[in-house]
């Protein structure tokens, strides 16, 4: 119930958007939270090597800690081999881009967008930063918020009901990790 009220909850603003009905009939715009590329994770398994050219750290996933995939967007295993390098962020472009620590499944996993639902390594996080960015990728810092990741679908909602937002980037709130971007999905 809680995963379809958080899907409820969660929207886009844009004009090209498609509307769902949400809790009380008020409509919601249709969103998805977008991985890392196949092809970026498939660079990084087979030649050991990070976008900033620093080795692959190739950890094994314990009960106790979190390794979120940014490629399934799923979190590992007791006993799963993760993989840890740094990736360059698509977006955003120019002042606000930054590279960012990722874990990746060391097996091929498969690239999984989650449409219209928080996907499950945004949900499991216990701090979470919701950044909105505009069409010039400019940080819309009145949108932003730190919450825990299971409340994340207020201010994702928020942020992305906004018509300054182009995207959302969810960020792990203490080392700053890229969790997840976050955009509309369009017609």
């Amino acid at each position: 119930m809680a995963d379809l009220i958080a899907q409820q909850e969660a929207g886009c603003g844009t004009s090209a958007t498609r509307r769902t009905a949400g809790r009380g009939g008020r409509e919601m715009t249709r969103f998805r939270c977008v991985p890392i590329e196949t092809a970026t994770a498939d660079r990084f398994r087979r030649t050991g090597f990070d976008d900033r050219g620093n080795p692959i750290r190739r950890i094994i996933a314990t009960a106790s800690g979190q390794f979120p995939c940014r490629h399934c967007l799923k979190l590992a295993k007791a006993g799963e081999s993760m993989l840890l390098g740094s990736y360059d962020l698509r977006q955003p472009l120019g002042i606000y881009w930054t590279p960012s620590p990722i874990f990746l499944h060391e097996r091929d996993c498969p690239y999984t967008e989650t449409v219209d639902a928080v996907a499950p390594i945004v949900r499991a996080n216990p701090l979470v930063s919701v950044r909105a960015y505009d069409a010039d990728h400019l940080c819309l810092y009145d949108l932003g918020q730190v919450c825990p990741g299971g409340d994340v679908a207020e201010p994702l909602r928020r942020a992305l009901d906004d018509p300054r937002t182009l995207f959302v980037n969810i960020h792990t709130a203490r080392p700053g990790c890229l969790l997840s971007r976050v955009e509309g999905v369009t017609d």
